[in-house]
């Protein structure tokens, strides 16, 4: 690593193009949640290569896009099933809506991240409209 002070100057702005490269992929895939974005399309979108764009969102968030899209997602059901007032919803109905086609591993991954399982989100929503 180049500890001058043009070497730390470099790398603070490198650090920050990454960090606008990934806000810039965020925004574009956030838009797009329900729908499956290429990621060579976002790459094309933020002027990176794959490789680019993945070791970009590893330096500021710790993990690939498609994870990052994925966590979004479950964040995006979770508030779905929560939030149901007034309104006839079901886990299956959420889980495809934002792109979780396989039921079983849906219900694990969103045990896995919120502690209970997707049905348990729904009855306490439903539990509080009543």
């Amino acid at each position: 690593m180049d500890d001058t002070p043009s070497g730390r100057e470099s790398g603070r702005k490198a650090g920050a193009s990454r960090r606008e490269a990934v806000e810039r992929a965020e925004a574009y895939l956030r838009a797009h949640i329900h729908t499956r974005v290429p990621l060579a399309r976002v790459c094309r979108l933020v002027g990176l290569s794959e490789r680019g764009l993945r070791n970009a969102f590893y330096d500021v968030r710790g993990m690939s896009p498609q994870r990052w899209m994925r966590v979004e997602r479950l964040r995006d059901a979770q508030r779905a099933l929560s939030q149901t007032v007034g309104r006839p919803t079901t886990v299956t109905g959420v889980a495809t809506r934002y792109g979780f086609y396989e039921l079983g591993r849906f219900a694990a991954t969103y045990r896995n991240t919120f502690g209970e399982a997707p049905s348990e989100t729904l009855r306490g929503a439903n539990r509080k409209s009543a």
